[in-house]
């Protein structure tokens, strides 16, 4: 995604198709244009709107991990697992398991 995208993505954040999916949709563009902080943002948004949306938990775990912050990468992994079986989301609880297990190993 370009830097247009990300703007018309953010020009709908606080209008009525504000979401989850929209602020996942933008951390996604952000992370595209290697704007990881911004993401995390949009990420921590997202969750303010739906805080059982296991794609927004396992994307937050993943580019904290990917940041260096271990420590939030497991606490959103574990999150994440929680609100993935929650709704019944067995693959997403699965891989979110093997990520959290890797980040678990002494030495990582």
């Amino acid at each position: 995604m370009n830097e247009a995208a990300v703007a018309r993505l953010r020009a709908m954040c606080g209008g009525p198709r504000d979401g989850a999916l929209l602020r996942v949709s933008l951390a996604n563009a952000l992370l595209a244009q290697h704007e990881a902080a911004a993401a995390i943002g949009e990420l921590r948004r997202a969750l303010e709107f739906d805080a059982d949306y296991s794609a927004a938990w396992k994307l937050l775990g993943k580019v904290l991990a990917e940041s260096g912050d271990a420590a939030a990468a497991i606490d959103a992994y574990e999150k994440g697992i929680a609100a993935a079986s929650k709704r019944g989301d067995k693959q997403a609880e699965k891989e979110m398991a093997v990520f959290l297990k890797r980040l678990q190993k002494p030495g990582v």
